[in-house]
């Protein structure tokens, strides 16, 4: 498997969302809904056979991990984050590879699809990458429990979105997928697309929380009917984060909701991706599943921090046959 990443090509897709119209979402179809199901054993069969029958080497290596750092999220989630930290990360976000590194690898000028932040921190985000083309994402609606009150929730999307945020991740409420009260995560996942205004808006599922696959298949679905952007895995604090059977599961229902209505819908593993080989298990899976149109940022994306100095490391061992210990690669 080969993939051929471009300078010219990163650049362009590092622009939000500029060539894929946006999901305008449908009538809720419980009849669509009700359908889906998740036969949990064969899911996971699948996903055990991926990691080993997909063995990249060498130079396409090298190429899938250049093409993994210009899908990802550079986030900074902390109770303790600063201006100073925040600075840090977009200066990361723009240089994510010494340049001399990215010049040997003929990609200079590759940048990381997005930076992630907290509310309080987008100002500082917004400024620092001025004139980069790299988009600030923010958290909202009470990440990540999402249990505060929905009108303040939808004023969290509104102000985030005033303060430059030019992508927003929601967290739904888990309660309406553990009830099986669909119309409810409709309507509310409704509303925070209308409260996002152009701004694009992901969807976290927490699936981690959500008891079972067919339940994830089923918010999914609903999730995309309401007009989510993006859906998105998880919010990272949950015991159990993107695990490749969730992946899956997800993925499916969006090739499915794409079949039926023709609208794309984009993909956000985030939570335990911290590591080269996790990153290119995931792409393989991407490609296999749904295509090379999902490999680029405006439809997939990694929600990370870790993962980028893995990556480096790696591609560092690729250059010069010899692993640095990774503090060298550190991200803020």
């Amino acid at each position: 498997m080969h993939v051929t990443t471009t300078h010219s090509e990163t650049q362009s897709a590092n622009q939000l969302q500029v060539t894929e119209p946006r999901n305008p979402g449908m009538a809720l179809d419980m009849d669509w809904v009700r359908r889906v199901q998740a036969n949990t054993s064969a899911i996971e069969r699948r996903c055990a056979t991926l990691p080993g029958r997909r063995s990249i080497k060498k130079d396409h290596q090298a190429a899938w991990l250049l093409k993994a750092i210009s899908l990802i999220d550079l986030t900074t989630l902390s109770g303790d984050d600063t201006e100073r930290r925040v600075h840090r990360l977009c200066a990361k976000a723009r240089q994510p590879v010494r340049a001399e590194m990215l010049e040997a690898l003929g990609m200079p000028g590759l940048t990381t699809g997005a930076v992630c932040v907290y509310h309080e921190m987008i100002p500082a985000a917004v400024s620092a990458l001025q004139g980069s083309g790299i988009p600030v994402a923010a958290v909202s609606t009470g990440f990540p429990a999402g249990l505060s009150p929905f009108h303040l929730r939808l004023q969290e999307i509104k102000e985030s979105v005033s303060a430059g945020a030019a992508e927003i991740d929601i967290v739904i409420s888990r309660r309406h997928v553990l009830e099986g009260n669909w119309t409810a995560l409709y309507d509310e996942m409704a509303q925070m697309r209308e409260a996002c205004g152009a701004a694009h808006v992901k969807a976290i599922l927490a699936t981690g929380e959500l008891g079972t696959l067919r339940n994830v298949a089923r918010a999914s679905l609903v999730c995309m009917m309401a007009g989510a952007d993006f859906i998105k895995t998880s919010t990272g604090k949950e015991s159990v984060n993107a695990t490749l059977p969730v992946s899956l599961v997800m993925i499916r229902a969006i090739r499915e909701y794409f079949e039926v209505t023709g609208h794309r819908v984009g993909y956000k593993p985030a939570g335990g991706i911290s590591k080269a080989k996790d990153a290119l298990v995931s792409l393989s899976l991407i490609k296999e599943e749904l295509g090379d149109r999902w490999l680029l940022p405006d439809l997939f994306r990694f929600g990370a921090s870790s993962l980028l100095g893995d990556i480096e490391r790696q591609l560092e061992h690729h250059l010069t046959g010899a692993y640095s210990a990774g503090y060298r690669h550190a991200i803020g």
